[in-house]
């Protein structure tokens, strides 16, 4: 089988996102084996990146195009976007930086949509440095949806077997609730029962948390997971697929941490991403669902206290890396369950 080709976009170059790319490249060869990785980003933010782990420079090596590619041991290929971000201070917050992540991220779904590359994983950028170099999209899976025009989607963070989609992600608590509506819920319900079914399991059992303590306790504590969530579940049942729920989260996910559930509904972004990292930290993954094709990011940020030390952890990077390889070859499936839905 051919080696898909994934565009890993640098991130914030004022963050982590160079030094672990640098980690991740080359100290790591046996990705090569499974992946052509080409960085899309910056070259002189990623050299400083080698040298901050100890690296060779040299090993950098600037290319104009996917096809240039050599996937050699030991180095990086790097393929240049926009202006050289040298002058960018690491650990400080940089418009320049937050233009040049979203920059990154709109090449490599230039490259995906041409067919250059059979996936995407991207380094972390920072919200905060994006809004100040223009560009006001709450995250990547925003903007990654955006620029594949496409509106039924979900973060997923990944360990495993196990799957946490979101019906809401980077907004406030109040906009939450406001966007959680019968039709969200029914359309992630399906967007987790699309992918169950690409990957072999139709009858995988999805079970959606409740959004208020005890899933609303027969409406005492609100009356959001009676009026929305649960007439949501119903019609998912009646379109064939194994959902339960509304079920309160504190039994839910420590029930899905344990083996019962490997597709779980989150309703807002803590309540999904807080008790995954505390469980499974480096191990776990956010995966786009919903995008032509695959995406793969680390779970965690930027970083900016310690970058530059050279003691940022490659670990959710490679498992990324290792992950979109694993997906590419088969994410066709998985759209075209998503399409069909």
């Amino acid at each position: 089988m051919t080696k898909p080709a994934l565009a890993i976009t640098l991130g914030d170059v004022a963050g982590i996102g160079p030094e672990i790319t640098a980690k991740s490249l080359l100290a790591h060869d046996e990705l090569r084996e499974k992946c052509i990785p080409i960085v899309i980003g910056d070259v002189a933010s990623v050299r400083r990146g080698v040298e901050s782990v100890g690296g060779d420079a040299a090993a950098v090596r600037q290319i104009a195009s996917p096809a240039e590619a050599q996937n050699a041991p030991g180095t990086i290929e790097v393929i240049q976007v926009g202006p050289s971000l040298e002058h960018v201070a690491v650990g400080e917050l940089s418009a320049a930086a937050g233009d040049g992540s979203y920059r990154f991220v709109v090449e490599a779904c230039r490259l995906a949509k041409n067919g250059d590359v059979a996936g995407i994983v991207t380094a972390p950028l920072n919200k905060a440095a994006m809004h100040a170099g223009g560009h006001n999209f709450p995250g990547h899976t925003e903007l990654l949806a955006h620029e594949f025009g496409v509106t039924d989607y979900s973060l997923v963070l990944s360990a495993g077997d196990l799957y946490f989609f979101h019906l809401t992600t980077h907004v406030s608590m109040r906009q939450a609730i406001e966007n959680i509506t019968f039709d969200r819920t029914l359309s992630v319900l399906k967007l987790a029962g699309a992918f169950a079914e690409s990957m072999g399991k139709p009858d995988e059992l999805i079970g959606l948390a409740g959004l208020n303590p005890h899933a609303g306790e027969n409406r005492l504590f609100g009356d959001e997971d009676a009026d929305i969530l649960t007439p949501a579940v119903e019609a998912a049942r009646e379109e064939g697929l194994n959902a339960v729920g509304p079920l309160p989260g504190d039994a839910l996910i420590p029930a899905a941490v344990k083996g019962k559930y490997n597709l779980v509904v989150a309703c807002y972004h803590d309540q999904g991403h807080a008790p995954f990292k505390a469980v499974y930290g480096d191990d776990g993954v956010n995966i786009t669902v919903g995008l032509p094709v695959v995406r793969v990011s680390v779970d965690h940020g930027t970083a900016f206290d310690i970058a530059g030390k050279g003691i940022a952890r490659e670990a959710s990077l490679v498992l990324s890396i290792e992950r979109a390889a694993d997906l590419a070859p088969k994410w066709d499936v998985v759209w075209e369950a998503a399409q069909a839905m």
